[in-house]
C-alpha cells in the first residue's frame, strides 16, 4: 500500500475568499487556488484542473504498462482530461471526464490500440476512483 498526500489551505468567503494548494512532491506549494480561478478563467488553479492532472497522468501510466505486457512500448503518449463541472440540483458536480490520448507505438495497429486504451480506461487507479462518465478518444500515430 502506498499512500501520499495533497493538502489545501483557505481564508474568507467563497467569492473573496483564497486558497493555497500543495503537494506532498513539492510540486505544488501553496499554489494559488479559488473562485475566481474556478469560475471566471483567472490566474491560478482549480480542483477540477488537478483531478484532470492526476486522472491524465493515472491513465497514460496504466496504458505504458499495460502496452509493456502486450510486448510494446510506446515512443510517445500525450493524454488530456478535460472535466466538466456542471451546476445540478443541489449545487454543482462533476458529471463526465472526457480523455484524449495521441501516441505513437510502433508495432501497434489501431485495433490492439483501441482495447488496451480502452483497458487503460477502465483500470487506472483514477478511473476507478471516479464515480462519472469518462470517455476516451484515442489517435494513434504514424
Amino acid at each position: 500500500m502506498t499512500t501520499t498526500h495533497g493538502s489545501a489551505k483557505w481564508q474568507g468567503g467563497i467569492k473573496d475568499g483564497k486558497g493555497a494548494i500543495s503537494t506532498k512532491s513539492g510540486a505544488l506549494t501553496d499554489y494559488p487556488y479559488g473562485f475566481a480561478s474556478r469560475f471566471e478563467g483567472k490566474p491560478g488553479s482549480n480542483p477540477e484542473e488537478l483531478i484532470g492532472a492526476a486522472h491524465a497522468a493515472c491513465f497514460t501510466m496504466a496504458l505504458s504498462l499495460i502496452l509493456g505486457e502486450a510486448k510494446l512500448t510506446a515512443e510517445h503518449m500525450e493524454t488530456k482530461a478535460d472535466v466538466t463541472l456542471e451546476k445540478v440540483a443541489d449545487g454543482f458536480a462533476i458529471t463526465a471526464v472526457h480523455l484524449t490520448l495521441s501516441a505513437k507505438i510502433p508495432g501497434a495497429d489501431d485495433a490492439t490500440f483501441q482495447e488496451l486504451a480502452g483497458k487503460a480506461k477502465a483500470g487506472c487507479p483514477v478511473s476507478k476512483l471516479l464515480n462519472t462518465k469518462i470517455t476516451l478518444d484515442a489517435s494513434l500515430q504514424g
